[in-house]
């Protein structure tokens, strides 16, 4: 199992250090903490998160050698930037209440589904020479999108990824092919059913049917999928072509494998997964365990612990041999935990602004998705949704805007099925825009730059973004939003 050496786990040890002081506090069994003031904070509340950002974005360019070795202090010590002020301004009960709020609610079931998918998708191995011609590359890209709404953006990109590399492994250029992997599997593909990414799945918790994204956004998704898999299929002919149509380099004492799947036990361990998640929406066992007024329920502890329990039998019944071929290793799970620790609780302040809607300091955005007489704007829904999904967590962004566009499911369903359109579209397409826009985008950035694709940084991602998204969701706007 993964050995995270110097895991950002320095802010728990302080909350746990500090429990043996207050141990009454820590499991007290109330829920009426303070917390800080959506309502009232400044933007300045928010440095420490466009901090994390830039040193995401600047700091494996600018000093690779020592991001390499201390990204993971360098993300603990951003998310203290927010929680030592926030204890000094508001208090020892308020600082500790919110990051075992986001720790508890939010990193830990995060970490735990991407710990999980990563660990049993990392088990798949397709079998036989699969060669990376425009042609396979597009296939494999067609298939990972429609199986994104089915099993999850993240479930579908950690299955395909190493396919994905593995076919290209010859090829001199290969960012290209990630990239559009991150647009189509990890994003877009995902937005035709609640089980595909997790801002529709909070809305089925909130009462939009199971198929309501399938039947009104299917023929946006179709048009948005056909047109970034021509544009691939185009770039990836031309480069293909100017690379000489190379061909992977045959090995005489080699074997030959026919064409197969290897550790199909995960599949299973896959589909487990998706009903596990599905279960724990579907059902409430109550509040098991209240730390600090952070009440943990039962459903979804029982959710990351079974979680856990099929990462371990995949790790128990799949082959090392088999993980080796598939290039496996525990270095991109054990990024994405560092960071997005540092990510969860530097985002604390921004989340609380964007929560207090109109009151807050995002005010003048927010009052942008309405005229003076009320009536919604859909183009700045689809605009604000995807643009504040990009950077902060598309999950609690959908939950902002639905409830601003209402919050009742059967009014957004019919009456104003195209506010919701805009709301789902936003939160799920444009998670694409950076690296740090939905869970799997870094993962897949992680896993490619562990098997020698020297992938863009943070703003030559959005440079790709930017370049061949934004007019594909301007062309969108036209047609439906406005």
């Amino acid at each position: 199992m993964p050995k995270f050496r110097v895991l950002p786990l320095l802010v728990l040890a302080i909350l746990a250090g500090i429990s043996l002081f207050f141990p009454d506090a820590i499991w007290a069994a109330g829920h009426d903490h303070p917390t800080i003031p959506g309502n009232q904070i400044s933007a300045v509340w928010v440095i420490p998160f466009a901090c994390m950002l830039l040193s995401i974005a600047i700091m494996p360019l600018a000093m690779p050698h020592f991001w390499e070795h201390h990204f993971g202090k360098i993300a603990v010590f951003w998310g203290l930037a927010f929680l030592v002020p926030c204890f000094l301004v508001y208090g020892l009960g308020t600082a500790m209440y919110e990051a075992l709020h986001i720790i508890l609610l939010d990193y830990i079931p995060f970490i735990v589904l991407l710990f999980a998918l990563f660990t049993i998708a990392g088990g798949v191995r397709l079998k036989g020479s699969l060669v990376g011609t425009p042609v396979v590359n597009t296939g494999i890209l067609a298939v990972g999108t429609i199986l994104a709404s089915w099993m999850g953006t993240t479930g579908a990109a950690m299955l395909l990824i190493r396919p994905l590399l593995r076919a290209n492994a010859h090829r001199k250029y290969r960012v290209h092919s990630v990239v559009f992997f991150i647009f189509l599997v990890a994003n877009i593909g995902g937005s035709l059913t609640p089980l595909g990414d997790p801002p529709l799945f909070l809305g089925f918790l909130k009462g939009v049917s199971f198929f309501w994204t399938t039947v009104h956004l299917f023929v946006k998704t179709v048009c948005m999928s056909l047109a970034l898999l021509a544009i691939f299929f185009i770039v990836d002919f031309i480069l293909y072509n100017r690379e000489g149509r190379p061909k992977p380099p045959h090995d005489p004492g080699a074997a030959e494998e026919k064409l197969g799947l290897e550790g199909t036990i995960n599949l299973l361990l896959l589909l487990g997964v998706i009903g596990a998640v599905l279960f724990s929406g579907m059902v409430n066992f109550g509040t098991w365990l209240t730390i600090y007024g952070v009440p943990v329920e039962g459903q979804n502890l029982c959710r990351d612990l079974f979680l856990l329990v099929l990462a371990g039998l995949s790790w128990k019944f799949t082959s090392r041999k088999s993980r080796e071929k598939n290039g496996f290793s525990w270095a991109p799970i054990e990024e994405v935990a560092k960071l997005f620790f540092g990510i969860f609780l530097s985002m604390i302040p921004a989340i609380s602004i964007l929560r207090a809607g109109t009151e807050g300091a995002l005010a003048p955005l927010i009052k942008m998705v309405s005229t003076p007489d009320g009536q919604p704007v859909n183009a700045m829904y689809f605009w604000l949704t995807g643009a504040l999904s990009s950077f902060l967590d598309n999950a609690p962004t959908y939950l902002v805007f639905f409830n601003t566009a209402g919050g009742d499911a059967q009014h957004l369903m019919t009456d104003m099925a195209t506010t919701l359109i805009a709301i789902s579209a936003g939160a799920v397409f444009m998670g694409a825009n950076t690296y740090i826009g939905n869970a799997p985008n870094f993962m897949v950035r992680s896993i490619a730059e562990n098997q020698g694709v020297k992938m863009p940084s943070f703003f030559g991602y959005m440079v790709w973004s930017i370049g061949i998204l934004v007019p594909l969701f301007l062309i969108l706007t036209w047609l439906v939003f406005i």
